[in-house]
C-alpha cells in the first residue's frame, strides 16, 4: 500500500457524539483516492464511478491524525480499481490503527464524458510494477 494523504481531524469536522462525520472521511477517502488514480493514469479526465462498502471501523475523535493508503488492484481498458485503507495514526508510538476501508472504481473519460481507453504506457508500467513484485 501507498500512502496517498495524511489528514488531521479538525473540531469543525465532529459530529454532535464528539466522532469524525463519516460524509467527510468519505470524501477524504473519494479526493486521495482521485488523486492517486489520476497520477498512476497520467491523466486528470477520471471520475469516481463506485465506491464499495465503507466499514467504519473505529471513530476519530479531533487533533487525531489519519493516513490514507491506496493500491491499485485491477487495471481495465477504461478503468482503475482502487483498494483504499485509512487509518488512525499516533504521534507518541508511530501505531496505527485502521478505521475504514473500501475499494473504489474511476474511469477516464474524453471531454463529452464518454469512457475512454486508459494510455498503452500506463497499461504497460502496470505490468511491469507487478512484475517487480513477483520477481520477474
Amino acid at each position: 500500500m501507498h500512502l496517498i494523504n495524511k489528514k488531521i481531524v479538525m473540531a469543525k469536522d465532529i459530529g454532535i457524539h464528539g466522532n469524525l462525520f463519516g460524509g467527510i472521511l468519505m470524501a477524504w477517502i473519494d479526493e486521495a483516492a482521485a488523486a492517486y488514480a489520476t497520477e498512476y493514469c497520467y491523466t486528470p479526465n477520471m471520475v469516481t464511478v463506485r465506491v464499495g462498502e465503507l466499514i467504519f471501523k473505529k471513530p476519530l475523535k479531533a487533533g487525531q491524525h489519519i493516513r490514507i493508503y491506496g493500491e491499485v488492484i485491477e487495471l481495465g481498458n477504461t478503468s482503475i480499481t482502487l483498494k483504499i485503507e485509512a487509518y488512525k495514526y499516533s504521534l507518541y508510538s508511530g501505531e496505527e490503527t485502521m478505521v475504514c476501508e473500501t475499494n473504489t472504481t474511476f474511469v477516464r473519460i474524453d471531454d463529452d464524458g464518454t469512457p475512454t481507453p486508459i494510455g498503452e504506457t500506463v497499461k504497460r508500467n502496470h505490468t511491469n510494477r507487478l512484475n517487480e513484485l513477483v520477481g520477474y
